[in-house]
């Protein structure tokens, strides 16, 4: 029974240090909007998941070499505004995705005087956000 408790009190102790980090990331990740930045794409328009073959990606993706996400990979970036593959962008970081249920946040890079509506942002994305819970939020 000791045991049970300690593992429970460890684990707790491991996700206020996931929120923590989470947080300090999710503060740099802040800092980039309206910045400019340089995506490199791994998944381009069209291309599927590489685990999951359901999902198509309806948007380049890549990421951005700035910040480490807390699966110690790059940060994953969608970037709109492109209709053909690609394999690199240099965009402005328009908005961030927050995934509530997941330890990875995603940015929104697009073409330099461009507007989004968040349900724009949405639409163009659900492909792959609509098995997360998760906001948008921009400057």
């Amino acid at each position: 029974m000791k045991q049970n408790t300690k593992q429970k009190e460890n684990s707790n102790i491991e996700d206020i240090k996931i929120n923590n980090q989470k947080i300090i990331l999710l503060n740099k990740l802040k800092e980039l909007l309206g910045q400019k930045v340089h995506v490199y794409i791994d998944r381009p328009l069209g291309s599927t998941h590489p685990t999951e073959n359901s999902i198509i990606y309806k948007v380049n993706y890549g990421y951005i070499k700035e910040y480490k996400s807390l699966d110690n990979e790059y940060v994953d970036t969608y970037v709109l505004g492109i209709d053909e593959p690609i394999k690199e962008f240099e965009g402005i970081v328009y908005a961030i995705v927050i995934r509530e249920d997941d330890i990875e946040d995603k940015l929104i890079v697009t073409p330099e005087n461009t507007e989004y509506s968040n349900k724009e942002i949405e639409k163009q994305i659900s492909f792959q956000e609509k098995y997360f819970k998760h906001k948008i939020i921009n400057k």
